[in-house]
């Protein structure tokens, strides 16, 4: 692992938000100021590839990078578009399930909820 990849793993694990690649440049130069975007992305993508970390796509929107590395599900506002981790344990059931209705063989399955953070909610009572 060269010292950038290890860097950007760091920085990654080191915040429970899924930032994408710009965000995690910005953290990531103020330890190494002469880091390129583009080698934060390519490390990224390593990353991913060698299942360190996820990458979360999302419709319409930037990649965001999630450094746990373990299948688990998420939570959008839909409001700010904060991503966050649900706090719920994967149901391995509903791959199963799925599997012995369909023709289909399951590899994985990933989830997210959507809904109204808590901070949206609180600026959403006081202007009512």
């Amino acid at each position: 692992m060269t010292r950038q990849r290890r860097v950007i793993l760091e920085e990654l694990r080191a915040t429970n938000q899924h930032p994408s690649a710009d965000d995690l440049y910005g953290r990531v130069r103020e330890k190494l100021p002469r880091i390129s975007l583009g080698t934060v992305y390519r490390n990224l993508e390593i990353l991913t590839e060698l299942g360190e970390i996820q990458t979360i796509a999302l419709a319409g929107n930037l990649k965001r990078f999630d450094g746990v590395a373990r299948n688990h599900y998420h939570m959008r506002c839909l409001n700010c578009g904060n991503l966050v981790d649900a706090p719920m344990e994967v149901i391995d059931s509903l791959e199963r399930a799925l599997q012995e209705k369909t023709e289909f063989r399951v590899l994985g399955h990933h989830l997210e909820f959507t809904g109204v953070c808590p901070a949206c909610q609180a600026l959403q009572d006081e202007k009512e």
